[in-house]
């Protein structure tokens, strides 16, 4: 087994008349970024805290690299987790905050600066921590969790108080760092980002598993399919042209056309054949939204 492989099986938290966790089981593989996606309540954050030892399962296993969180020798040096945003002493700078946490884990000094700036703060690191903004504030945490060059890096909504140009570092650095071998698990509300960062999904609702698998494969699964967008002057005319195949024409917002069933190509062939022009002929393929809602929606959050 590979030592970043995170492995949960049949892991199972219950909260009195709450099961917050349902016998959840799911593979996280190193050198993937791997989105770990679900409604409020579905129990993201106690499975997070459940692999990282903060929670006791009722059932099932968390282990990491075939060893629970408890059992590793240097955990900090295995793995690095963020599961809010970064708390400090008010009136400690970022890097003697970093300082502090490097010497308590046995770190050398040098990789205060090196996590500085390998997460951009580098600028900010003598201001005192009370004058960080949240995504500073992210970013420390991020630092810190990076101390120890760990193999497995595990975020709890990482994106939180970042700005878009910040999100964009985010992206670069979580792909940066599983493309140099690591396992990073990152869960999030950002569907749109999650569908242009992950390589992998986990989707859970209600504590239970949803579906897994890579992005692509996940959406390609699904129900929703690509529909294509068509605007024309003469929607009519390309109705009945289009009628007596699998085509199903659909009307939108401000004379736009939906239409499934055939591809871009058949349209345009059709309006060809009919004489119809088109100002807009364009394929529509579902995104990770529609399919997250698709694959959660009336799964209760809380049983």
């Amino acid at each position: 087994m590979s030592d970043g492989q995170i492995v949960v099986s049949g892991l199972t938290k219950q909260y009195r008349r709450v099961r917050a966790v349902d016998n959840l089981s799911f593979e996280v593989q190193p050198g993937r970024v791997t989105g770990f996606l679900g409604p409020n309540g579905a129990g993201k954050t106690t499975t997070l805290r459940m692999l990282l030892n903060l929670v006791k399962p009722t059932a099932g296993t968390a282990t990491i690299g075939g060893h629970r969180y408890a059992d590793l020798h240097d955990p900090i040096r295995t793995v690095g987790a963020v599961l809010e945003a970064s708390s400090a002493h008010k009136g400690r700078t970022g890097r003697n905050h970093l300082r502090v946490v490097a010497a308590s884990a046995g770190l050398p000094a040098s990789r205060v600066d090196d996590v500085l700036e390998l997460v951009g703060l580098t600028p900010a690191a003598k201001r005192k921590f009370k004058g960080y903004s949240l995504g500073m504030r992210q970013r420390l945490g991020i630092a810190a969790a990076l101390l120890g060059d760990p193999q497995v890096l595990i975020l709890d909504e990482p994106a939180n108080g970042l700005d878009p140009e910040g999100i964009r570092w985010m992206r670069d650095l979580l792909k940066g760092l599983a493309a140099g071998g690591r396992t990073v698990l990152v869960s999030s509300h950002l569907l749109s980002e999650m569908q242009i960062l992950a390589d992998d999904i986990v989707i859970i609702a209600a504590g239970q598993l949803v579906r897994q698998g890579s992005v692509s494969t996940v959406m390609d699964s699904m129900s929703t399919v690509a529909r294509v967008r068509v605007r024309t002057p003469d929607t009519e005319k390309l109705t009945e042209a289009l009628a007596g195949g699998e085509a199903t024409v659909e009307p939108g917002p401000d004379g736009v056309i939906f239409i499934s069933g055939v591809d871009a190509p058949a349209v345009g062939a059709a309006a060809l054949g009919a004489g119809v022009l088109l100002h807009e002929l364009v394929t529509e393929r579902p995104d990770l939204e529609g399919v997250f809602l698709e694959l959660t929606q009336g799964k209760a959050a809380i049983r």
